[in-house]
C-alpha cells in the first residue's frame, strides 16, 4: 500500500464533510469520503482554536498523526479527515488509540 499523502486544500476537507460518514469520540471525530479513484488514501488533519493555543493544537495533532500512523488501515481511493478535539490532549495513549480504531471500524461498516 503506498503511504497516505496529506489533505491540504479547504475543498477537499469539505468534499469529506459533505460524504456523510462520520464518527465522533471521546478526542476526535473521523469522516471518510470515497473518491472514484485507486490513488493513494489521503489523510487530513484540523484542531479547531476553540482546543486552545498553537501549543495545544500541535500537541493534539501531533498525537492524532502518531496514533493514525499506529492504528488505521487506510484504503486506496479513500479520503479521511480527523478533527481533533480538546479530550485528545486529557486522553490516555491507550483510550486514544482505542476511540480512533473504534471510529475508523464504525466509519469503513457504514
Amino acid at each position: 500500500m503506498d503511504a497516505p499523502r496529506t489533505l491540504k486544500k479547504r475543498a477537499d476537507f469539505l468534499l469529506a464533510r459533505m460524504a456523510g460518514q462520520r464518527w465522533a469520540a471521546t478526542g476526535l471525530v473521523l469522516q471518510m469520503r470515497k473518491r472514484h479513484d485507486d490513488g493513494p488514501a489521503q489523510v487530513g488533519y484540523t484542531v479547531s482554536k476553540k482546543v486552545g493555543n498553537a501549543v495545544e493544537r500541535n500537541r493534539v495533532r501531533r498525537r492524532l498523526r502518531a496514533a493514525v500512523r499506529e492504528v488505521m488501515q487506510l484504503q486506496p481511493g479513500r479520503d479521511y479527515v480527523i478533527i481533533g478535539r480538546r479530550a485528545a490532549l486529557a486522553r490516555s495513549w491507550q483510550a486514544l488509540i482505542h476511540d480512533l480504531r473504534t471510529a475508523a471500524h464504525r466509519v469503513e461498516r457504514r
